[in-house]
């Protein structure tokens, strides 16, 4: 077990300072502007708290501005914390669970929610202009959920094609660029 706490709050700052004229800036995630990427954050963390508590929900869309709530700069960072409460009791991690339409052991389900966190936080602060970095131990996490899917898996449904990154680059330079994005991508 480890808290997401760090980085769902971590999350929940960015979210808190995006501006109306940010939400149709383009993000690192392709198809996705800042207010559907908020969206689909804020669909994640419905659906992995739901996960947690072993009451799943149906596979439903999410990436859509049309759908943001209003209250966004409030209503996804509560999410954001329920989220990471719902994953300290030991329960959550024990048995399966369902998230976006897979059945996963418990301990992987945390490692994806995680994963949505750290890397959707990297595409917000990068799309907004914000400073990102993420607790190491919770980075290593991260790493090895990435490391482990391999290029068979990856057609563009959960990580695109592995982008090249120096084996001595930041280890969050590597963890964005095995998720298939450009460590050097840059609103411009």
């Amino acid at each position: 077990m480890y808290d997401l706490t760090p980085a769902a709050d971590r999350l929940a700052g960015l979210v808190r300072n995006v501006t109306d004229g940010d939400l149709k800036a383009p993000t690192p995630c392709p198809d996705y502007t800042v207010g559907d990427l908020l969206d689909h954050v804020n669909g994640l963390a419905v659906a992995f708290t739901m996960a947690a508590l072993k009451t799943p929900l149906e596979a439903t869309g999410s990436g859509d501005a049309s759908r943001l709530p209003p209250d966004f700069r409030e209503s996804v960072p509560e999410r954001l914390a329920e989220l990471a409460q719902a994953w300290r009791a030991p329960q959550a991690w024990e048995g399966m669970t369902r998230a976006g339409g897979v059945d996963l052991p418990g301990e992987v389900a945390a490692a994806v929610a995680l994963d949505e966190i750290v890397l959707h936080g990297w595409d917000l602060a990068r799309a907004t202009g914000q400073p990102f970095d993420v607790d190491e131990n919770l980075l290593e996490v991260v790493h090895g959920f990435v490391s482990s899917i391999g290029p068979d898996d990856r057609d563009g449904s959960l990580f695109g094609a592995a982008v090249e990154v120096s084996p001595d680059a930041p280890l969050l330079d590597r963890v964005v660029g095995l998720s298939g994005r450009d460590p050097g991508w840059n609103l411009s």
